[in-house]
């Protein structure tokens, strides 16, 4: 050990100690170092940190485009203040056909099946027309019961309407014939209301039990004939049916026959029927049954009205 510390010191004694003011000058070059570190670090610091801020201001500003192209800017909508939004009516749904309409021309108010105007829930006297009182052989007279149509075989169609009255009238064929003579001929006038949508369906039926039934024995070796014609130009619809009746004399059949016409006229829910009965073998006149067919149409028309 003591050999250890005369090594020590015989190394100390051989280097020069620096004076006070070397001591100083060293210090003095120390200090300035570290200083100029630290400025340097802060701006290193101050530097970053005002890129950053211009990175983050530029992308606010606009957003960058593909490459090659103008940069896209970035628009954004002013939302709406609550007074300026208002709510639009929604569009009404397209109509459902209801299921009694059909293509047979009824005017749109007969259309409905609820709350139809033109179905009517009674019959005035109004409904029926007015004879030309210069052809008319006898007052009419309304009359219940009775047949509305021939029975067309059996067919179904009677007891569907709500509602019948029918009124019979006889007339000349022309005018001014005298008081008491007979007359050419006689009606049976029938006006029914149907269900709301229904009468179409009845003149569809109607048309197919004629159709069905072109002989019918009424009376054992009696048969009459029927067939349908065009039924013109009346109403919403109409029908029209010949009837062959065979003639009889004194109590027999004879070898004539009688013709009978039927105009039936449809005007929505309301059906009129113009039965031309006859009489005393005459058969009926196409002209004069569709004058009162006409007469008939006009007087239902205004009661509808």
């Amino acid at each position: 050990m003591s050999d250890f510390y005369r090594s020590l010191a015989a190394d100390a004694d051989g280097r020069p100690l620096d004076g006070p003011g070397e001591l100083r000058r060293r210090t003095d070059r120390r200090a300035r170092v570290r200083a100029a570190g630290g400025l340097f670090l802060v701006a290193v610091l101050v530097a970053g940190a005002a890129t950053g801020t211009r990175l983050v201001l530029a992308a606010d500003r606009s957003t960058v485009g593909p490459p090659g192209g103008p940069p896209v800017p970035t628009v954004i909508a002013p939302s709406p203040s609550p007074s300026a939004v208002t709510s639009s009516p929604a569009a009404p749904s397209p109509a459902t056909p209801s299921s009694g309409a059909t293509p047979t021309g009824r005017p749109p108010a007969t259309s409905s099946g609820t709350g139809d105007p033109r179905t009517p829930t009674s019959i005035p006297d109004r409904a029926f027309f007015t004879q030309p009182e210069s052809t008319m052989a006898a007052p009419p007279f309304f009359e219940k019961g009775g047949e509305v149509l021939p029975d067309f075989c059996k067919a179904d169609l009677d007891g569907r309407a709500v509602q019948t009255r029918s009124r019979v009238l006889t007339y000349h064929l022309t005018p001014d014939f005298p008081e008491g003579a007979a007359p050419y001929g006689a009606y049976r006038n029938s006006i029914s209301i149907h269900r709301s949508g229904r009468a179409d369906d009845w003149m569809a039926d109607l048309r197919r039990a004629v159709r069905e039934c072109p002989e019918q024995e009424v009376v054992p070796g009696r048969s009459n004939r029927h067939r349908l014609l065009p039924g013109g130009d009346f109403g919403d619809e109409a029908a029209l049916i010949e009837v062959r009746e065979p003639a009889w004399e004194e109590g027999g059949p004879a070898e004539a026959e009688y013709r009978r016409l039927i105009r039936v006229i449809r005007i929505g829910d309301v059906v009129t029927v113009l039965w031309e009965t006859g009489w005393e073998g005459m058969s009926s006149d196409r002209r004069q049954v569709d004058d009162y067919s006409r007469r008939a149409e006009r007087a239902i028309l205004t009661w509808l009205d």
